[in-house]
């Protein structure tokens, strides 16, 4: 092994052997024929060289390779400069030669690059900075590392001479696979990517020289291309030819970008290809967009959406357009529906418009987040359309029939999945209620009449639902509803204790009144006992109803079994909302006939008579004129009582019905008719206005409480905000409401435009 001692060297004489293996290697592309001994003795000529005695040749040694491979470079770039139509294939050929020849003269002068160059770049470091007067024309240019210096001088010598003869003929070459004539690919490439891989040393500005050189002429010629290809392709197809072709177009160029180009053009010439195919057409787009929409072509739409998304345009016309369409057959639907059953028709009919929409918008449309947008606003718009004079929807409460034939025992689902299914698709109407106080208001009302009459379906599928409302809106919006089943629950074990406390009872009482407690006992009597909070329902005008005397003995104890239970609470007995199972024995066979309590009273009076007048019955079981007539004209159309409808009159006659037959033996007679239903959906609307005027004091004095002192403007938006997930108020309400607590002394208005809280 040679001595690492420094030693006297001959430059001349060892920069000649020394230059023998450069040329080779930077003319070869690698070491030529010289096997490892004679390459690690290079290693060594070049180390003694930096180190020799009395002085280093290492600056000699930089420079006469700096000079070396400037000359190298001058002859290549006469070769290449000289060559016409291969010009392009002798420049890659030298290139691919002398990158890999520059990559090895940087690993054979390793020694010099760590202990000249880089101890010379630190030192003109710190020479070079200074804070005061410096002048640039005296600072020579910073060395680099021999690799570097190299592509340097291909960059200084080869590149900037030839650049724009070279930039000229790659962009006929790629017009040429434009237009699809065959090209050397490799060389294109090769050519494309010297102007990146020139420059990789560097710290800054990396993709200059290929940005500037190449790249910006080829957007440019790109552009002009594209926009005398569009103009040619539009003269002769329709616009859906025209989307077809120009995405054939897009997609070549950007399978020829990653063809010849590095990664960073990728984009940009994609979207100079969209700017002059779409863009510069979008008039064109424009004009067919809503005729596709409505004709539902959804390839076109699709083919569409791909070019106008990417764009600067965007796709916000589309997302219009749909929009509107949406509505628009939403509202011709809706309007068109009739028919009994209404409420099925109507949320029937806007699901299979959404899940139709929803699949149009994830095939077509990417699922993309605008569109599913503009389909929640048309469904928004349709469900809470106001028809006529109406000052509110009728979405609400149809919704609210719609739950309550899912949830009645006569529903036609069969399985509690199909229920809740049905359930979980009501919801998506739900959300979509800008009064969802009006579906709160008829969805309890309905729901108390299945808990009172014991028509659920399910209890399980009546907390089901009441669970996705709470989820939606919040416990406040739900908590009637649940202390409704709290009280159902809280009645049943009341009854069993009653009944429990009645055993005890008749266990403790004399003979004399054991007849009394077992008449009580063959009875099957069920008590709700409800809370008045919590429950829609309300007494009827009439209180001066005689309960049967067979009722009047059970409903005592009750009270007095709870009277001891629960001190200090009051029972209000609601006839009105009661039913009872009476049996019918007058006739050809016994019926079981389920009715309200003031049809019972009614019919309860013919044990002893015949027939009666409407005075009559009146005087016996004590109840509103109009109610009477109610349930009379109710029996009369049951036909068990007979009598004139048409002229029904305090004296008119009403007789039992001897002749009465049915196939069934057991039925209901209805409580309501269709027109008390209307005038409860009446009474409900007007119940809501008057809960939102309070529900909105509250909410105003919650924000001002917080607050203290607001603006008006500022006070409208955070109620509007914090009401919205109930319903949407209007302005005009929300001032009646300021003005009602300012004069009840809640706020004071401090000037024409703030208000402050009274503590």
């Amino acid at each position: 092994m040679s001595s690492l001692k420094p030693k006297e060297i001959d430059f001349n004489e060892q920069w000649s052997i020394v230059l023998g293996t450069v040329r080779s290697v930077i003319s070869m592309g690698r070491f030529g024929q010289t096997d490892r001994a004679i390459w690690q003795e290079r290693f060594f000529d070049i180390y003694y060289l930096c180190v020799a005695t009395p002085d280093s040749h290492a600056e000699r040694l930089y420079e006469e390779t700096k000079k070396f491979l400037e000359d190298h470079c001058k002859s290549m770039k006469k070769d290449i400069a000289e060559s016409d139509q291969n010009m392009l294939s002798i420049y890659v050929k030298y290139w691919t030669e002398y990158k890999t020849g520059s990559d090895w003269l940087n690993t054979l002068y390793a020694y010099l690059n760590t202990h000249y160059v880089k101890k010379r770049q630190a030192n003109d470091m710190d020479t070079n900075y200074q804070p005061f007067e410096c002048n640039n024309d005296t600072i020579d240019p910073p060395l680099v590392e021999i690799g570097e210096m190299a592509l340097d001088c291909w960059t200084k010598i080869i590149i900037e001479p030839l650049k724009d003869r070279l930039v000229k003929l790659l962009l006929e070459q790629i017009h040429l696979d434009r237009i699809c004539e065959c090209v050397n690919q490799t060389t294109i490439k090769g050519v494309i990517m010297s102007f990146v891989d020139v420059c990789q040393h560097r710290k800054l500005n990396i993709l200059e020289l290929y940005e500037k050189s190449f790249e910006s002429p080829l957007l440019q010629a790109t552009g002009e291309y594209y926009r005398e290809e569009g103009n040619r392709c539009l003269a002769k197809l329709d616009c859906i030819q025209y989307m077809r072709k120009i995405l054939l177009l897009i997609d070549d160029e950007e399978f020829r970008s990653r063809k010849f180009l590095n990664p960073t053009s990728y984009s940009k010439v994609y979207n100079e290809c969209l700017q002059r195919l779409v863009c510069d057409h979008f008039d064109t787009f424009k004009s067919e967009c809503n005729e596709l929409i409505i004709k539902e072509d959804l390839d076109a739409l699709r083919n569409m959406y791909k070019l106008l998304k990417p764009t600067h345009i965007g796709i916000n016309y589309m997302v219009e357009k749909l929009q509107d369409n949406i509505a628009r057959i939403g509202h011709e639907k809706v309007q068109s529906l009739k028919g009994e059953n209404l409420s099925t028709l109507f949320v029937e009919t806007l699901l299979e418009l959404h899940t139709k929409y929803m699949n149009v918008i994830k095939e077509t449309y990417a699922n993309d987040p605008e569109f599913v947008s503009s389909l929640d606003k048309a469904c928004a718009t349709i469900v809470n359309m106001k028809y006529g004079n109406r000052l509110s929807a009728k979405a609400p409460e149809l919704l609210a029939h719609y739950c309550d034939s899912l949830l009645r025992k006569s529903s036609k689902a069969a399985t509690d999945s199909e229920i809740e299914e049905k359930l979980l698709s009501s919801i998506t109407i739900f959300k979509y209620l800008d009064d969802k106080d009006y579906f709160q208001r008829f969805y309890q009302k309905m729901l108390a009449r299945r808990l009172i009459n014991q028509q659920s379906i399910s209890i399980d599928a009546e907390e089901f639902m009441v669970t996705k409302l709470k989820q939606i809106c919040g416990y406040e919006f739900t908590g009637k509803l649940a202390r409704m089943f709290q009280d159902i629950k809280v009645s049943d074990d009341l009854n069993i204790k009653f009944l429990e406390y009645v055993r005890s009872e008749l266990s403790s009482s004399s003979s004399s009144q054991n007849q009394t407690m077992t008449n009580l006992l063959g009875l099957d009597f069920n008590i709700y006992v409800l809370q008045q909070n919590s429950w829609p329902v309300a007494q009827t005008i009439t209180n001066t109803f005689i309960l049967p005397h067979l009722l009047e003995k059970p409903l005592h104890m009750f009270e007095a079994f709870y009277g001891k239970k629960y001190s200090g609470r009051k029972l209000c007995w609601m006839y009105n909302l009661s039913n009872a199972e009476i049996r019918m024995t007058h006739l050809d066979r016994s019926y079981f006939v389920t009715m309200g309590t003031y049809q019972m009273a009614v019919l309860l009076q013919f044990n002893d008579h015949q027939q009666l007048t409407l005075t009559e019955i009146e005087e016996a079981i004590k109840i509103n004129i109009k109610e009477l007539e109610k349930q009379v004209l109710s029996l009369i159309d049951a036909k068990f009582l007979i009598g004139n409808t048409s002229e029904l009159t305090m004296n008119s006659v009403i007789s039992i019905n001897f002749d009465y037959k049915s196939k069934r033996t057991k039925f209901k007679i209805p409580l309501i008719s269709q027109k008390e239903a209307n005038h409860d959906s009446e009474s409900s609307q007007k119940a809501i206005e008057e809960d939102r005027k309070f529900y909105l004091q509250a909410v105003i004095v919650r924000i001002m409480k917080a607050r203290k002192v607001l603006k008006h403007n500022s006070l409208i938006e955070e109620v509007i905000t914090q009401s919205k997930q109930r319903f949407l108020p209007s302005i005009h309400i929300i001032k009646k409401c300021i003005e009602i607590l300012i004069d009840k002394q809640y706020l004071e208005r401090r000037t024409n435009d703030e208000y402050s809280y009274i503590a």
